[in-house]
């Protein structure tokens, strides 16, 4: 297929594992439960959703935003693995 000719495994691979770090599902358990128990039954779909929209919306908008507060990506992404160096 025509369409698949651009993807790398490599790249797919690092991207699955920088995204596997960050998000740290593990880590995120205590607060998922924290948040059940305050605000009762959370709605997976939903908040799938809501995730999903919030990325496509940054996927578009994310590098205006940085232009708009004079950031360039390459200082994002090292301050970001700063603060998930100290998290």
């Amino acid at each position: 297929m025509e369409i698949f000719n651009d993807f790398s495994i490599k790249e797919i691979v690092t991207c699955f594992m920088v995204l596997f770090a960050v998000i740290d599902i593990i880590g995120s358990v205590p607060i998922v439960v924290s948040l059940q128990q305050k605000f009762g039954q959370i709605e997976a779909g939903k908040a799938s959703i809501t995730a999903g929209a919030i990325m496509i919306v940054f996927l578009f908008v994310g590098n205006k935003i940085l232009k708009l507060i004079g950031v360039d990506v390459n200082s994002f992404a090292i301050a970001g693995a700063f603060v998930i160096f100290i998290i």
